[in-house]
């Protein structure tokens, strides 16, 4: 394949990509970082565009070269800057100003001026230094469900930095490279080919980012209780699922709390249903607080909620509940000049050898948090008193 056609293939794949960063942009929720890879993707038209006129009009011409490589150069640049702005880092636009004023210096300077070769060797340390800003922030990424989308961009940005050192090392160790301006040598056509190739895979990579950064975010909205942003009822059958196997399997303890907000229906009736979401919302952020970090919340619908506790005996986990409680009743809810006390009543129930699942010890918790509320509400009751009571009698 001659440079001529590596230049006009490049082109297209560059249009291409900007193409569908552009529509992928208008058909999403405007998701970061788009409209930075569909820059880039113009950035390599440009460069293309530069380079076919030149190649059409037979001029080799250092001037040709300098603006064809800055705009090469502000194509990585804008991956780099979409990606930044994807993980939300700021994309510093003002230091690809400033790169592509230094590239435009540096083909003034002799050695620049003497040879495709040098050029080369003088501009390949900012490439791979770009695409290296690219590969940095994926590499430190955390091991969840989101950084696999992120790898094949990495692998392939790792790949594109390799081929240019290569070249590079070559270069320098054979300075009797004969290299041509929009030549079709060996190196050159290596070269050419290696960044039709990565204009190909970089916008698939970064549609992949996208998709599935929106697939995880849907699966979160399904999973999640809009309001309070407490997971749902379907989350919970699948964490309880795997929480219970976990405690099976190393005897660990795990419980459940369930609790509602006490006269919610008077405090909807009295001062309205969004007061009421008001209410709810206080009670689950001071809950939350009250709770430790790794706790799984669950709203399970209307004033219903319920925390699954994993790796606490029965006082630590009646320590938990209480807490919860007595944060709550101190804390009362002030809104449009009123104060509206706020108290939970809450059950508590762990999971013992002999039940058949979770869901016997979730049973278990709501007829404590019932028995809560026929002593008077404000309380907690934990399932295991309520049952020695019940043996007495």
């Amino acid at each position: 394949m001659d440079a001529f056609t590596l230049i006009v293939a490049s082109g297209l794949a560059a249009t291409i990509m900007a193409a569908a960063m552009l529509m992928l942009y208008r058909a999403s929720s405007r998701a970061a970082g788009l409209l930075d890879w569909s820059m880039a993707g113009a950035f390599f038209v440009a460069s293309n565009l530069v380079a076919f006129s030149a190649a059409l009009a037979g001029v080799h011409d250092v001037r040709i070269a300098a603006i064809g490589n800055a705009l090469y150069i502000a194509g990585h640049f804008g991956i780099v800057a979409g990606l930044r702005r994807h993980l939300g880092l700021p994309p510093r636009y003002w230091l690809l100003v400033v790169l592509v004023v230094s590239v435009l210096l540096l083909h003034q300077s002799a050695f620049a001026a003497q040879s495709v070769a040098n050029r080369l060797l003088l501009f390949t340390p900012i490439i791979v230094s770009i695409n290296a800003c690219a590969v940095w922030p994926l590499w430190r990424l955390p091991r969840d469900s989101a950084r696999a989308a992120y790898m094949p961009l990495m692998v392939l940005e790792l790949l594109f930095m390799t081929q240019m050192i290569v070249r590079a090392c070559y270069i320098a160790f054979h300075r009797t490279t004969n290299l041509t301006f929009l030549g079709s040598q060996a190196l050159q056509t290596l070269g050419s080919l290696s960044v039709f190739v990565f204009l190909m895979v970089a916008g698939m990579c970064c549609a992949l980012i996208v998709i599935r950064e929106q697939e995880l975010a849907l699966r979160k909205a399904s999973l999640t209780d809009s309001l309070t942003g407490w997971l749902n009822r379907r989350a919970l059958h699948d964490i309880a699922d795997r929480e219970f196997s976990r405690a099976l399997r190393t005897q660990q303890p795990m419980a459940f709390i369930t609790f509602d907000i006490d006269h919610f229906k008077s405090i909807n009736d009295r001062h309205g249903h969004s007061t009421g979401d008001l209410a709810i919302r206080h009670v689950t952020v001071l809950a939350a607080q009250a709770l430790r970090g790794y706790d799984a919340l669950f709203r399970l619908g209307g004033e219903e909620f319920a925390v699954l506790i994993a790796g606490s005996n029965d006082d630590a986990s009646l320590c938990i509940a209480e807490r919860v409680r007595d944060l709550i009743a101190r804390t009362p809810l002030h809104v449009d000049g009123k104060t509206i006390p706020m108290t939970v009543s809450i059950g508590l129930a762990c999971c013992r050898a002999d039940d058949a699942s979770w869901e016997d010890a979730l049973r278990r918790a709501d007829l404590a948090l019932y028995r809560s509320k026929q002593m008077g509400r404000n309380r907690v009751t934990r399932a295991e008193t309520l049952g020695r009571d019940s043996a007495a009698a």
